[in-house]
């Protein structure tokens, strides 16, 4: 078995903040997107995993050979982004015949990783939304087979969703999709679509049994990241690490604070998130992400995303800042 994350988009939702840090690597809950993923596989029993990289990739491939030396990965370059099937397609000389994992580098969701993965069928993660027309959708009889998979229906006749989780077992039959539709040029909205691979899949035979994950959390705006980091953190509960520096702090958990961090005169959570080396003094700050070597000097933060190697000094706002960047509020 091996895990396939495709992390070779641009995460122009996610900007500025996406110019200089690839998305998968964008802090949430004291880690990252990235790391959450690839801890959840890893602790289920997968030992070899795929990376699909592309735009800022080399920051991922050194993001990994530096937090999972342990774990046998590979490193699949994506030139041009022709869509997830075209990416999928790329890793078959890795994956040869055995089966495959696949999640999505900014799919992060609840369920049970072993039923999943021990489980005899090929399967497709599911999840009831509210407005299906911006998700592929699975059709689904009332034995939990998948009969039909359609990419972003404008007239949905379901509403569940493919959250981004595949297991699949017969890899040979799914890349000979895939190279059909390529070689045919069969794209929905102008990409090559894993989505449609499937659906030549099921037509033509396959079985594909749908499991339903209990949570899944959205990272692809702001306002939903923010919202997610606050839900994992009261889950999962704060890490403050203990080489620190705090002088007259308040800490209202949830709270998770990185290595080197100096603080002083200061309210931090809860749902805070700073990364390392940051400096934070005369400051009050809820609901937020605070990146590496961050710099906050008299400021009120709420529900903000700042970036590494930011400055700011100043007074009470909703910033959405990125990295290497410097603002003075007063």
């Amino acid at each position: 078995m091996k895990a396939i994350i495709p992390v070779a988009g641009a995460g122009t939702r996610l900007r500025p903040h996406t110019y200089t840090q690839p998305k998968a690597l964008i802090p949430l809950a004291g880690k990252t997107l990235l790391s959450i993923i690839v801890d959840q596989l890893a602790e289920a029993g997968i030992k070899e995993f795929v990376f699909i990289i592309g735009y800022l990739g080399d920051k991922i491939q050194d993001y990994v050979k530096q937090h999972y030396p342990h774990l046998q990965c590979h490193f699949i370059l994506q030139n041009e982004r022709q869509g997830l099937g075209h990416a999928i397609y790329l890793t078959r000389d890795i994956v040869a015949k055995d089966e495959i994992f696949i999640v999505l580098g900014d799919t992060i969701c609840e369920y049970d990783v072993k039923a999943v993965l021990y489980s005899g069928d090929s399967m497709l993660g599911v999840k009831k939304v509210d407005d299906p027309r911006n998700f592929g959708v699975a059709e689904i009889d009332e034995n939990g087979v998948i009969t039909k998979v359609v990419e972003k229906p404008q007239i949905p006749k379901s509403n569940m969703a493919l959250v981004g989780i595949y297991k699949i077992k017969d890899t040979g039959f799914l890349f000979s999709c895939l190279e059909t539709n390529i070689s045919r040029g069969i794209k929905s909205r102008n990409e090559y679509s894993l989505t449609d691979a499937l659906e030549c899949m099921i037509t033509s035979g396959a079985d594909f049994k749908s499991f339903k994950v209990q949570n899944w959390f959205d990272c692809g705006r702001i306002d939903t990241l923010l919202e997610s980091n606050a839900t994992l953190m009261k889950k999962l509960g704060g890490k403050i690490a203990p080489d620190h520096i705090f002088e007259n702090v308040i800490i209202v958990p949830p709270v998770s604070i990185g290595s080197g961090c100096e603080i002083s005169n200061a309210i931090i959570g809860p749902n805070v998130a700073i990364g390392e080396q940051a400096k934070i003094a005369y400051s009050i700050i809820k609901d937020s992400i605070i990146g590496d070597f961050a710099s906050l000097f008299d400021v009120v933060l709420h529900k903000s995303l700042i970036g590494s190697d930011t400055e700011i000094k100043g007074e009470t706002r909703t910033l959405n800042i990125g990295d290497n960047t410097q603002i003075d509020l007063g």
